[in-house]
């Protein structure tokens, strides 16, 4: 067989797999919109959904303003384990990073920085943020 006639077959052979596969599509596509569109709407078809929850995203810096010693990781855990899992029982996640940010002076400040990120039902927003409001200010008032 020569090259032209092995490029023919070839090429017959994809056209009719093309096809085949067009066809498949064209054939199986109305059914399945039919059937969405026949399922009933009963609540088992729609699965339920839990009460709504807020996020609320909290960053701790470690360096103290006065130039003292960073905030351990120990010292944050500590502080996180007292102060607000009390608040937050349920749970909560704390990540490590690094943050970064211009000053008033406009040199950009890199430094090394936790997120707590709390889950809590919308219903128990306004204690939620009276709480987070307190954590805050403990996190200030402990490590400056």
């Amino acid at each position: 067989m020569d090259n032209h006639t092995r490029f023919t077959v070839r090429a017959l052979r994809t056209r009719t797999a093309l096809v085949a596969a067009g066809l498949l599509l064209a054939v199986a596509a109305p059914t399945a919109y039919a059937t969405l569109d026949d399922a009933p709407a009963t609540p088992a078809a729609v699965p339920p959904r839990g009460a709504p929850y807020m996020e609320t995203r909290l960053f701790f810096g470690t360096e103290r303003p006065d130039g003292g010693p960073a905030v351990t990781g120990r010292q944050f855990a500590e502080f996180v384990d007292r102060e607000v899992t009390p608040d937050f029982p349920g749970g909560l996640t704390v990540q490590e990073g690094r943050g970064q940010w211009r000053d008033g002076r406009g040199v950009i400040e890199k430094k090394r920085s936790y997120e707590l990120i709390l889950l809590y039902p919308v219903a128990e927003a306004a204690v939620g943020d009276r709480r987070i409001e307190e954590i805050r200010r403990d996190y200030e008032e402990r490590f400056a």
